[in-house]
């Protein structure tokens, strides 16, 4: 009985694996797609532009409506270029920059499949449900966004406020929690839509293949 359910578990292990390596095609396939980098590209910037700005709590946002327009201007180039690590500590700068990688992809895979499934008149309704996860990750990710060594977060005024003295020490874990919980549903997210995306445009390719097969005959 042992056997079986440790040969069970080795099969689905294994089907896992495949369903990722199907989803990683897909990704790289799709980055083929101007489509994809049309979602990318914005979604990533402002993304990460956003995580930047967050990662004070609401201090940056506080200061720009005391320092005017240019000194706006020169908070948001800030967290424009930080977004490349220019002017930032390398173990702040990496969470930031995967964080918006991994929010741009899905985003990308998102209006890749929203444009294929309108050409081909499918049901809409896994795009929305596609649409909402991709809420709930930026959610996620910015309600814990923060300096990973100072533990500044957007949580900080109410963890300060149920725990007059614990509120800081617990920001830093519940911070991480959130993210990692972010993290997670984004990796998860990307592996179905990964593969949703990789079956359509090798479906697609088949059927112009075909198409073309066709006209010569």
């Amino acid at each position: 009985m042992a056997e079986k359910s440790r040969k069970k578990l080795k099969f689905n292990w294994r089907k896992w694996c495949d369903e990722f390596v199907l989803a990683d095609n897909g990704i790289v396939l799709a980055t083929k797609e101007k489509r994809f980098w049309a979602g990318f590209i914005p979604a990533f910037l402002l993304f990460g532009m956003l995580i930047n700005l967050l990662s004070g709590g609401l201090s940056k946002f506080e200061l720009m409506g005391a320092v005017g327009f240019s000194g706006s201007m020169k908070i948001i180039l800030d967290a424009f270029l930080g977004i490349f690590g220019i002017n930032m500590i390398f173990l702040e700068w990496v969470p930031v920059f995967f964080l918006a990688l991994l929010q741009g992809i899905l985003i990308g895979l998102i209006v890749l499949l929203w444009h294929k499934k309108r050409i081909n008149n499918s049901n809409e309704t896994s795009n929305s449900a596609n649409v909402e996860k991709a809420g709930i990750i930026t959610g996620l990710i910015a309600l814990g966004a923060g300096c990973p060594t100072c533990g500044t977060t957007l949580l900080t005024p109410l963890l300060g406020a149920i725990f007059s003295t614990g509120g800081l020490a617990l920001v830093g874990i519940v911070s991480n929690i959130v993210t990692s919980l972010a993290i997670l549903i984004a990796i998860l997210s990307l592996k179905r839509i990964g593969e949703e995306t990789y079956v359509i445009i090798i479906n697609e390719k088949y059927l112009k293949k075909k198409e073309e097969c066709e006209k010569r005959a």
